[in-house]
């Protein structure tokens, strides 16, 4: 029997209950996968609260490092004991195993750790669109992120320093204003004591920052407005407070004619040639430690709910794992 996770209604961490689960033989196109490492991430919170509604009930998790154990009629260049991992869009991460169709697995490389895979990859190739294919950002351009200790948040800095973009950070304690700094950010600002967007525009001597990466949502959209420079862009990419609504377009006129994305992951990882591809680029960069990954926490698989309100409280730093 495997142990999987499900939520019957939206709700807070409570609401992620266990059972038991017996697998049956994977079908066409599937193949059996064991998970050695689950990445937690918000979006696994997004699902839980209902924020992105889900048919009930449900499975939880898209991210997983594992082995494949068998392989279903029509499944090609992919073995028994391979090394897989995944990164969605599928729900159901939360679990010792499960049956999953190949063409939403990449191997994992020889020299990528389960764990490094796992607490990298969803993460990595998020910082990966945002910084390469949304953004678009060149060398020496002012560039904001919000909630620059996080998993996402780190990754982006290490990735924006790599392409040669100067990085301002925010944070919430002296601890998280030290990995920031640590992963490239050459300021932090302290949103909890500073004004973040006059920090910001001092520090550009009032020009502003020309892409804003925002992973929290409503609490700090008023400061990405106020810090972007003009024409410049606004990658709201998260709702880690609350989702930015009721915006009215003619306040982007009034900011500098700004633009404003709401990207999504899938959306630029649309196939599985894509998704190789750009997964390859980040892992490229991972093994030649350009990025560097912080394993901030690790949490046995069925203590997800625990997880999850240190997540939801800013408890964490790097990224989170569930260990099945």
């Amino acid at each position: 029997m495997e142990r999987v996770a499900r939520i019957d209604a939206y709700g807070g961490p409570e609401a992620i209950t266990w059972h038991d689960a017996a697998l049956p033989a994977p079908g066409p196109g599937e193949v059996t996968m064991r998970n050695t490492a689950v990445g937690l991430n918000f979006i696994d919170t997004y699902h839980r609260r209902g924020t992105y509604p889900m048919a009930l009930p449900t499975g939880l998790g898209i991210e997983a490092a594992g082995v494949v154990e068998a392989i279903g009629p029509g499944v090609s260049g992919l073995a028994p004991g391979d090394r897989v991992c995944t990164f969605g869009p599928l729900l159901g991460a939360y679990a010792t195993a499960r049956n999953i169709p190949a063409a939403v697995l990449l191997r994992t490389p020889d020299d990528i750790p389960d764990e490094l895979a796992a607490a990298v990859l969803l993460k990595g190739c998020t910082a990966e669109f945002l910084v390469e294919r949304c953004g678009r950002v060149q060398p020496s351009q002012w560039v904001l992120v919000h909630a620059a200790a996080g998993g996402v948040g780190l990754l982006l800095v290490r990735w924006l320093r790599y392409v040669g973009a100067q990085v301002i950070g925010t944070t919430s304690t002296a601890a998280k204003a030290a990995l920031a700094r640590a992963a490239g950010a050459a300021h932090v600002i302290d949103y909890t004591r500073e004004d973040t967007a006059a920090r910001v525009r001092e520090i550009t001597d009032g020009a502003g920052v020309r892409v804003t990466f925002d992973g929290v949502g409503m609490d700090t959209w008023q400061a990405s407005l106020d810090a972007t420079g003009k024409r410049g862009l606004i990658a709201s990419y998260g709702n880690a407070s609350a989702p930015v609504t009721g915006v009215a377009l003619g306040l982007l006129a009034t900011k500098g004619s700004l633009f404003c994305t709401r990207p999504t992951l899938f959306d630029y990882y649309t196939d599985p040639a894509e998704s190789a591809a750009g997964a390859a680029r980040m892992f490229d960069l991972v093994r030649r430690q350009v990025l560097t990954v912080t394993i901030g926490q690790r949490y046995p698989l069925e203590q997800a709910a625990r997880a999850h309100a240190d997540l939801e409280a800013r408890r964490t730093t790097g990224s989170t794992l569930l260990i099945p």
